[in-house]
This record gives structure tokens, C-alpha cells and sequence, in this order.
């Protein structure tokens, strides 16, 4: 009865979403001073679960798992930003970066949250508190 509780599947997609964009932040503020690099960031999650691509229905995890089927199940499609290239040819701005960062952990957190006071319902209904 418990095994397909959709919020636990979105909180998940949710935490999953914001652990990648900080992975990405954190690339592009160590290559802040790489000549030719680009800033990279991943579509937004609003996006993401519009398009139904973070139900958590199943996705492989691997190559050749479920019919060999590519990837994580979701299209977080990597972008590059070119909109303020340095003369050195990196488009990156520490300072932008910091604000994506702290969207980033807002968003985390926020998931965290869902998680938990769903857990709480969860175990009230149960009679467990």
C-alpha cells in the first residue's frame, strides 16, 4: 500500500536535481580561471517534472540494465552559458555561481523537508510518533 507513495519519489527527484546543479556549481567556481570554460547548469526542476521525467517510474541505473536502457531516467540536459565571455574566454562569474549554489541548497533543503513531514503524516496515520 506504501510503496508507491508519489511525494517520497518527488522529494527524492527533488534532492537528486539540486546534488547535481551544486556538482555543476562547484566545476565551474574551481575552473573560475580556466581559460575557454564555460559555466554549466542543468535545466530547472520545475522543468524536469513537467515533462514527467521525475515520477519515479524505473530507470536503469546502469548500461546494460533494464534492456539496456542510458542513464538516470532523467533529461537534466547539461547547458553552458556564453552570455559574459571573459577576454580569456570563460564565461564564469563567482558571483553568479554563489547565488546558484545557495538556490541550490534552498531547493535540497526544501526537498529534505517535504521528506520529513511526510514521514511525520506517515507515522501519525500509523499511530507512531
Amino acid at each position: 500500500m506504501f510503496e508507491r507513495l508519489n511525494v517520497f519519489n518527488i522529494a527524492y527527484s527533488m534532492a537528486t536535481h539540486a546534488g547535481k546543479r551544486q556538482a555543476l556549481i562547484s566545476e565551474n567556481i574551481a575552473n573560475a580561471d580556466t581559460p575557454g570554460y564555460h559555466a554549466k547548469d542543468i535545466k530547472p526542476f520545475t522543468e524536469v517534472f513537467a515533462a514527467g521525467e521525475a515520477q519515479g517510474d524505473m530507470t536503469a541505473s546502469r548500461g546494460a540494465h533494464l534492456h539496456g536502457a542510458n542513464g538516470s531516467g532523467f533529461d537534466w540536459a547539461v547547458t553552458t552559458d556564453d552570455s559574459s565571455i571573459d577576454p580569456n574566454g570563460n564565461s564564469v562569474s563567482v558571483e553568479e555561481q554563489i547565488l546558484n549554489g545557495v538556490e541550490a541548497k534552498r531547493q535540497h533543503d526544501r526537498a529534505l523537508a517535504v521528506y520529513r513531514s511526510s514521514m511525520n503524516i506517515l507515522r501519525a496515520s500509523l499511530g507512531r510518533s
